[in-house]
């Protein structure tokens, strides 16, 4: 199997910078919400060396791209935050737990913008050596942050969607909640990152279309990524 590290670097910094980029997201919420602890820990940033997870951030990733995965995604060292310092100790966990996907949705809608916006410049022939690999790393983004905000939205712990499922739970089911523990990484990467693959692949099309359409042939554009 040949291996093209260029590709493999582009993809690991687009992974490296959405996985901060969410991050930095929670921080910054629960800051909002009433909690420093994260700034104060200098988490409220896109500094790779505040978030890094061994596991998550660097095995995972190189593991899934060495081995041809055909969705690459990760996690980072999760933002602490203490439910005692927050304005409302109910409703705040929600809002900080949605702020990174929605921070990941924010990024691959950006991507497919100034995607849409190059694919013009192509059309009308400003174009450059450098045209194709802005195209394959806005592509990436995209393929990234739909793969994020989607995984980290399973609502089992300790990804984001648990927080906002346990807010609707009664007490007997967020107590389930609470003893799956770390074990939910787990049953959601053998059971349910499976079932969420078509969802990811008809979303990252979509915005590939509405970033291509009447510019230039779909075909082309996935041809340029992964050329």
């Amino acid at each position: 199997m040949d291996i093209d590290f260029g590709y493999i670097l582009m993809a690991y910094f687009s992974l490296l910078f959405s996985l901060c980029v969410h991050e930095a997201a929670h921080a910054a919420m629960a800051n909002w919400c009433g909690d420093p602890s994260a700034r104060l820990l200098g988490r409220m940033t896109i500094d790779p060396r505040k978030h890094i997870d061994p596991l998550g951030t660097v095995a995972l990733p190189l593991i899934m791209m060495f081995t041809g995965a055909q969705f690459l995604f990760g996690w980072a060292k999760p933002v602490p935050f203490n439910p005692r310092n927050l304005n409302n100790y109910r409703r705040d966990p929600v809002l900080i737990a949605l702020a990174g996907p929605l921070s990941n949705v924010a990024m691959a809608l950006t991507s497919a913008v100034l995607l849409r916006i190059l694919l013009m410049l192509m059309a009308h022939s400003i174009s450059g050596p450098v045209m194709p690999v802005l195209v394959q790393i806005l592509g990436r983004m995209i393929e990234i942050n739909v793969v994020l905000a989607l995984f980290n939205m399973i609502p089992l712990p300790p990804l984001d969607g648990h927080h906002v499922l346990y807010y609707f739970l009664p007490q007997q089911g967020k107590e389930f909640l609470t003893r799956i523990g770390p074990m939910g990484i787990i049953i959601a990467i053998i059971f349910i990152v499976p079932m969420i693959q078509k969802p990811v692949m008809y979303t990252i099309i979509f915005l590939l279309n509405v970033a291509s359409r009447g510019v230039m042939d779909l075909g082309e554009v996935i041809e340029i990524m992964y050329s």
